[in-house]
């Protein structure tokens, strides 16, 4: 039987930073190795390459750009290369591969062709919230992008205030013209004992991580709240716990 390649999840630096300061030295130098790329957007891998110093003309080098929404049809086709023996890697915008990113769909795909993949360290805005947050790092759930109607918007933090209060971290993103929408949703919306962190430009200069309680955040002048317009931002929120029914002070 011929060898098969290997797949990577090669993360890249969510934030304007030299690739040297958040990714370690294997992840770079398995960049710097291979040739064939599967990559969320071609520009920004072609620059990420650049900036790790691919030893190889960065044009020469085979970059599929596979979308935001990778078609399913094509994943078989992507993957050929790796079943025929070709080591690849799969690139996203900024972070991992495969978590909240579309690259989970070609993952899904080579697992089913039976192809060795191999997850890389590299930054991970989630855990890096999660972590620094003093929430419950025992228990979490990530749920992604919350709804844009108001009023939906509304119904589903209540929602995952509800959930935090068996001691599950929620954590969640928006968009970064939305951020400012969805925090002030989060004061106007959670009960005052709730905890709220906001993570914004993690692992950059301008890094800023704050958790208080609602009434903490409602306190704070608004010249104090986190600047969040056109800012990559993680959400994550924890209640208290009620022993007696009822939602408690908001």
């Amino acid at each position: 039987m011929s060898r098969q390649g290997t797949l990577y999840l090669l993360p890249t630096p969510i934030a304007e930073v030299p690739a040297e300061d958040v990714l370690p030295l294997r992840t770079i130098a398995v960049a710097r190795r291979l040739d064939y790329f599967l990559a969320e957007d071609a520009k920004t891998a072609r620059a990420f390459l650049k900036a790790v110093g691919h030893p190889r003309p960065i044009a020469e080098l085979r970059i599929v750009e596979i979308g935001h929404a990778p078609d399913p049809a094509r994943c078989e086709d992507w993957l050929r290369p790796v079943a025929e023996g070709i080591d690849a890697a799969i690139v996203s915008e900024a972070g991992c591969p495969g978590v909240a990113d579309p690259g989970a769909e070609l993952v899904a795909h080579a697992h089913a062709l039976q192809l060795r993949v191999v997850p890389l360290v590299g930054p991970s805005a989630l855990l890096l919230a999660l972590m620094a947050s003093g929430l419950n790092g025992q228990s979490f759930r990530f749920v992604g992008y919350l709804p844009r109607d108001t009023e939906a918007l509304a119904r589903r933090l209540r929602e995952l205030e509800d959930a935090s209060r068996a001691g599950e971290t929620q954590l969640f993103i928006e968009t970064p013209y939305r951020n400012e929408r969805l925090f002030a949703a989060a004061l106007s919306t959670c009960a005052a004992d709730t905890r709220l962190t906001v993570a914004v430009d993690l692992t950059s200069p301008d890094e800023r991580i704050a958790t208080r309680t609602i009434a903490q955040w409602r306190a704070l002048p608004a010249a104090n709240h986190p600047a969040l317009a056109r800012r990559a931002a993680v959400f994550a929120l924890l209640g208290r716990a009620r022993s007696t029914p009822g939602r408690g002070v908001r």
